[in-house]
């Protein structure tokens, strides 16, 4: 008997769209394309990049993209239905959607009366035109098009033959996806399981069944909110129901309560209910992207979070520890690395052995449980964790930790001292901070004294230890800081609290990230400047001696 494959479920990100509207998060440019990157490789099918046209940043994004397209993602833009009694040719918002130059378009459009002539303030019949029109449009236009109902489940629930009415406008117009969207999140999962499978006799459409039944135009998908905390849940239901599309976010990041959590969806949906989300080796890093990107939006990783939480697989003590030690499955219900998390025994001085070794090997360092060096480096890392140190997102660091267990870590140069002022000066309609710094530096036996102007202290303080150091080694040069980011660990200790500092340096073909912890903010910067210079002095070197190595 041949085994049977398994049914896929199409992932659909918007991290960076409705993630990014939650309270306190702000997203650069280069941090939108380096998530965007990371989904890239985590092998999600379809990542929504924001709305083209509604801000500078948006526009700059998708052009970026442009010039450096994802390896297998298809890009989406973003955008609502044309305005009413407007030709949708002659909205300039769909324009901006166009020159977006995506394969993919989802937009968004009214499914409840209530948002119709309260929000809209337009007519049932003209919300139905809008949706037909704007499609239609963007097909003319040779876009494919996903449709998300906006407000459905409420909108169904108050009347259900127009909700039903702004399905079949979709539907006729060609979109390829129809989207239920539980835009207020307040919807139970038998409610939402009952309403898919309402619709879907309503409509006459066939969806895949568990066995990989063929597929109709158009397909279904669901984008859930977690204002009842039953996201999960509901997306959940809805697939068991025949939807093979789950829109959701990184960390469950969004407006309000958050979106469903694509974290513990992904691993739901393949390691539980047996469907095909992505890749196994590419599950194994769901775990290192989900605080990789915690990282990058400045947001403290949930360490209990399911599935990629740093206590998803914590036991501690008595029963549960000697249980787990004989055998796992009594308290974990999945082996960690199936979504690259790791089993600690908090009070055990193993925990965390292997993940050491493993890292190592990726850094190309070939170690043993057996070697010194190895419980150096894990002693090591357990000390700066203690005092605040994590190096999820700042693996240049921990490689630069390793090569000094090891004794591979070349010191460049020696700090003696360093004097930082700055002053507040007017700006155009706003102040701005001009620093300047003065450090001083051992190189190869010769004192260094060196003085630099910048934007802020720590911009200053970069300039002057590069213009120390860059006579002794040109490759500096080409080096420049592209992310600068501080979180304060401890709030209650107010201006005396340890901040961590995250420096993302370039030489404008790789990146890389360092970290540095002090109670003084700028001590935490320049451990992180100067590990991010040194690190990538260590890169240039590699560079150089495989290129010597091929000649």
């Amino acid at each position: 008997m041949t085994s049977q494959t398994p049914t896929p479920i199409w992932i659909y990100d918007t991290t960076l769209r409705d993630g990014s509207q939650r309270e306190g998060l702000s997203l650069s440019i280069e941090d939108k394309l380096r998530i965007a990157r990371q989904l890239d490789q985590l092998g999600i099918p379809f990542i929504e990049g924001g709305w083209p046209g509604a801000n500078p940043k948006d526009v700059q994004f998708f052009w970026r993209l442009k010039e450096e397209p994802l390896i297998q993602a298809e890009i989406v833009a973003f955008c609502s239905t044309r305005r009413p009694h407007k030709a949708a040719a002659d909205d300039p918002m769909l324009q901006a959607i166009l020159a977006a130059g995506t394969h993919w378009v989802t937009i968004f459009g009214k499914s409840w009366d209530l948002h119709v002539t309260e929000g809209l303030g337009t007519t049932l019949d003209e919300n139905l035109a809008m949706i037909r029109d704007t499609i239609e449009y963007l097909r003319s236009q040779g876009r494919r098009v996903i449709y998300d109902a906006e407000h459905w489940f409420d909108g169904y629930k108050n009347n259900p033959d127009y909700a039903l009415k702004t399905l079949k406008a979709a539907m006729d117009a060609g979109a390829e996806w129809l989207v239920f969207c539980d835009t207020n999140g307040g919807t139970l999962p038998h409610e939402i399981g009952s309403i898919v499978r309402d619709v879907i006799e309503s409509l006459e459409l066939k969806t895949q069944t568990r066995h990989g039944a063929s597929l109709h135009s158009p397909q279904l998908g669901i984008h859930t909110h977690n204002d009842s905390d039953t996201a999960v849940a509901n997306a959940l239901m809805s697939v068991v129901e025949g939807v093979c599309m789950v829109q959701g976010t990184m960390n469950g990041y969004g407006e309000r309560c958050g979106n469903a959590n694509l974290c513990s969806l992904i691993p739901n949906l393949q390691l539980k209910l047996g469907y095909h989300c992505i890749q196994e080796e590419q599950l194994a890093t769901l775990t290192q992207v989900s605080r990789l990107i915690s990282e990058v939006v400045n947001l403290a990783p949930d360490d209990h979070a399911a599935f990629v939480g740093r206590s998803a697989f914590a036991h501690k003590g008595g029963i549960h520890v000697s249980a787990v030690e004989r055998n796992p499955l009594t308290y974990e219900h999945i082996p960690p690395e199936q979504v690259g998390n790791q089993r600690r025994i908090v009070i055990s001085e193993q925990s965390g052995l292997s993940n050491v070794l493993a890292k190592a090997k990726s850094f190309g360092h070939e170690l043993h449980k057996q070697d010194a060096a190895c419980r150096q480096i894990l002693g090591r890392l357990k000390e700066l964790e203690n005092e605040g140190y994590q190096f999820e997102a700042a693996e240049a660091s921990f490689d630069l930790l390793m090569r000094d267990a090891l004794g591979q870590k070349q010191q460049h140069f020696d700090l003696k001292g360093f004097q930082v002022h700055s002053d507040m000066l007017q700006g155009i309609g706003t102040p701005y901070s001009n620093a300047m710094a003065t450090i001083k530096v051992t190189v190869n036996g010769e004192d260094i004294l060196e003085v630099a102007e910048g934007n802020g202290p720590v911009s200053a303080l970069d300039a002057a230890l590069r213009k120390a150091l860059v006579r002794f080694y040109p490759e500096i040069g080409t080096f420049y800081l592209t992310d600068y980011k501080v979180r304060i660990l401890d709030g209650a200790a107010g201006t005396s609290a340890k901040t961590r500092v995250l420096v993302e340096s370039s030489n404008g073909k790789q990146r890389w990230t360092t970290v540095g912890v002090s109670a003084n903010i700028l001590e935490a910067s320049y451990q992180a400047v100067v590990e991010g210079i040194e690190y990538g002095l260590l890169l240039q070197s590699a560079v150089k001696t495989a290129v010597e190595q091929n000649v």
